[in-house]
């Protein structure tokens, strides 16, 4: 950290902050600024949103007696800046690195994080919890839940936010009003808050009755502030949220700070039996030229030099699985005016900006709904369209009830675009695809697929076209190709059918997903020791290929499955198979090699891999080892 910062140098807590005078804390925020372009320059992740809540962070750790005060960040992507002023300024350069800090909030991390979020709108629900349990144990202390205009457009936020005003606890929701989330907004709640809550009707009309209020006695005075009430609830946002139980204020300068300080100070110090909402009106990315102009402001990000904003991009030869998608999917579409993509507000994370591009009326984002997005693909299918919902794995969990209900009992033909399978990075476990493969297989009327490398993930593409008669999902990882030629659209695999890649006599490994590289690495050097190795990409968790796996399974004396995936995946699919079958009654020796039954903090994607056993070092190790306990048995009879 530089050592120019006037205050920041002498800031180690939010105790520290608040010995600072309110012109003080103005030149805190602008080296708390400084120091978050500084640090992300050099780690990569998310710039723009910390950007817009540098001031807003000051003022609520100023105002605040947190930790006793509970914080609630939603979502953790923005909180950056909180993380230097909560004990964790020497440490920040460590982001999103291996046994280094996290790109979001964690519990486990620091006393002032009350709630891990890397989810998006679960900031009112657990704030909510925390302060009735406070209300419940007569426990003192404000509870705090700060949230973007994109997350609030999530179910799960009106659900909170219905409940907490009917709850009549005290609580302040803080609502970051930046009109720009991962993507651009879209629904009515973000219309609604920009034409109305920002109004110019609204603030003249607001100044006058002020004005009008000051000249008068105190007598009349509080009759006008039953007026200003009013005017607040007819004209302002206070239409939605004061029916809602909420009492509005707002829309105020997220970067001013004497407003904020003002108003939080009253929130803090009201005699109100019930929630409080705050609207706080930022810019996302502020203070960085270069992050205000870009048409994401600098979301995610990787190393950057901070004078030109140039990113420093990793080089690949080999298109991305996400482009491969689109791409595949675009040239569909061109042939098949039913073919619609659905996204969840992550049109550019899955590629459907590019299909939307083409195809501006026949791709929807429906916002941070991941469980109104199944159900409307869902009604698209059943009037003959062909929907594509590309939802990563971790937030297509969200609407499992909905994949469940909705579609799979139903048996309509909606196609999952699963993006981001298996182990990501930097995001770490709130953002893995780790448990894709046992939720789908289980379900009847299924098909998944996971493809082993780009060119199998075109033919999924291409097969899920003609499948009409049920649900089916492909799953495939982030990140690069890795570099085999890419077949034509008309390409496609016969449903269930496995891939013989390589024939041996003595151990067959059967693949399912994006380690199939790492079982060949394995196999060649398994080779040099004198073990003959089969090697099969499954292709298919759901219909399995009974009858290759029957072959492989009575020829060879070890039968390994690979998968990135949790237990009860593709494996256990297998082994319920060959339990059917009396197959493992036989000389068989069977073993599924599987994510480990934990969450595996983040890291380079290679590194969580080894951690998990499913490089090719580990699976070498597991075969040899499964082949020495099949002599020790031997011996011990």
């Amino acid at each position: 950290m530089s050592n120019n910062y006037k205050f920041l140098n002498n800031i180690n807590f939010p105790d520290d902050v608040r010995k600072l005078s309110q012109s003080e804390i103005k030149i805190l925020a602008d080296e708390v600024r400084k120091e978050l372009i500084d640090v992300v320059s050099e780690t990569g992740g998310h710039l723009g949103a910390g950007l817009g809540v540098v001031e807003l962070t000051v003022v609520l750790h100023y105002i605040f007696n947190t930790p006793h005060d509970k914080l609630i960040w939603d979502v953790g992507h923005q909180t950056y800046p909180h993380k230097i002023l909560t004990g964790r300024k020497n440490q920040i350069r460590t982001l999103r690195k291996g046994e280094g800090l996290s790109g979001f909030t964690k519990r486990s991390e620091s006393e002032y994080d009350p709630f891990g979020a890397a989810h998006s709108s679960t900031s009112i629900s657990s704030s909510l919890g925390i302060a009735v349990a406070n209300k419940l144990s007569n426990k003192s202390g404000n509870v705090i839940a700060v949230i973007g205009d994109g997350a609030i457009s999530a179910g799960m936020a009106y659900e909170a936010m219905n409940n907490a005003g009917e709850s009549k606890t005290k609580m302040i929701v803080v609502l970051n009003d930046n009109d720009m989330s991962i993507a651009k907004p879209v629904g009515a709640m973000r219309k609604y808050l920009a034409k109305i809550l920002s109004g110019k009707i609204y603030f003249s009309l607001r100044e006058t009755l002020k004005l009008i209020i000051s000249a008068f006695s105190k007598r009349f005075k509080n009759k006008a502030g039953k007026a200003e009430d009013f005017l607040r609830s007819a004209v302002t946002g206070g239409t939605l949220f004061n029916s809602m139980g909420f009492y509005y204020i707002g829309p105020i300068d997220g970067h001013d700070i004497d407003s904020m300080v003002s108003v939080f100070n009253n929130a803090k110090d009201i005699n109100y039996d019930g929630p409080i909402l705050i609207h706080v009106k930022t810019k996302k990315g502020k203070g960085y030229s270069f992050a205000e102009k870009s048409e994401d402001k600098f979301h995610g990000v990787s190393k950057f030099n901070i004078k030109t904003g140039e990113q420093v991009k990793s080089k690949s030869n080999t298109p991305s699985y996400t482009k491969v998608f689109a791409n595949s999917l675009i040239k569909h579409a061109e042939k098949d005016s039913k073919v619609v993509g659905i996204t969840a507000a992550m049109p550019s994370g899955t590629g459907l900006d590019l299909f939307g591009k083409k195809f501006p009326d026949r791709m929807f984002d429906v916002g941070i709904a991941e469980q109104h997005a199944v159900t409307f693909a869902a009604g698209m299918a059943t009037e003959g369209y062909k929907p594509y919902a590309a939802i990563y794995s971790t937030f297509l969990q969200r609407a499992y009830d909905q994949v469940v209900h909705d579609v799979a009992i139903q048996s309509l033909p909606v196609r999952f675009a699963i993006d981001r399978a298996g182990l990501v990075g930097a995001d770490g476990p709130t953002h893995a695809g780790s448990f894709d493969i046992t939720y789908l297989s289980t379900l009847p009327n299924f098909v998944v697929m996971a493809a082993s490398d780009e060119a199998e993930l075109v033919r999924m593409i291409n097969t899920s076209m003609d499948i009409n008669d049920r649900p089916s999902a492909f799953r495939y990882p982030r990140g690069n190709g890795v570099g085999v030629q890419l077949p034509e659209i008309t390409e496609k695999i016969e449903l269930g059918k496995a891939k013989i890649i390589k024939e041996g006599k003595k151990v067959a490994i059967l693949n399912f997903g994006g380690r199939l590289h790492e079982c060949i690495l394995a196999s060649e050097n398994l080779i040099k020791k004198g073990i003959d190795i089969s090697i099969i990409d499954a292709r298919f968790a759901k219909p399995l290929d009974e009858n290759l796996i029957w072959q492989i399974a009575t020829e060879h004396e070890v039968l390994i499955t690979i998968e990135e995936g949790s237990i009860g995946g593709f494996g256990s699919h297998v082994s319920q198979y060959l339990s059917e079958k009396n197959l493992l009654d036989s000389n068989l020796k069977f073993r599924s090699m599987i994510l480990p039954d934990r969450f595996i903090d983040h890291d380079k994607p290679e590194l969580m891999y080894k951690f998990a056993n499913l490089d090719s070092i580990g699976i070498e190790n597991k075969i040899l080892d499964t082949l020495n306990s099949k002599v020790l048995i031997k011996k011990s009879n």
